[in-house]
């Protein structure tokens, strides 16, 4: 939030809207798969879920748009432990984690996949070096 005297900037996130062409079935795969905390489903084909307090919105009237959509990185804090989990739960990644950058104080890891409307997903960790 920008405070009186200083200049504006969009600084936080409320919500984030992927496209699916199937609500029930994306609502099913986030809540049971990737075991996200869903909140509602709503007309006309909408389901919520918070993650880490950012509401992520599936939008079945988006459905043109799917598979097209931005990717949304996940931070896990054992990418290993959280690629097994979901691989165990049916998951196919793209990938087996990997190392994307060593930084000064901590390496980058990233594994990525896909639901069931081809939107590309990624589990981030960030471990110190």
């Amino acid at each position: 939030m920008t405070h009186v005297g200083e200049p504006f900037s969009l600084n936080r996130i409320g919500q984030i809207a992927v496209p699916v062409t199937d609500v029930d079935r994306a609502v099913a795969f986030y809540r049971d798969v990737l075991g996200m905390r869903f909140l509602f489903q709503a007309p006309p084909g909408l389901g919520f879920f918070d993650v880490g307090g950012v509401r992520l919105m599936l939008d079945g009237p988006a459905r043109a748009q799917a598979g097209n959509s931005s990717v949304i990185y996940y931070k896990v804090a054992e990418i290993q432990a959280a690629f097994r989990t979901l691989v165990e739960r049916g998951v196919k990644f793209e990938a087996e984690p990997h190392l994307i950058a060593k930084l000064p104080d901590h390496d980058l890891w990233m594994a990525f996949f896909r639901d069931p409307d081809k939107n590309l997903i990624a589990l981030m960790s960030e471990v110190r070096s």
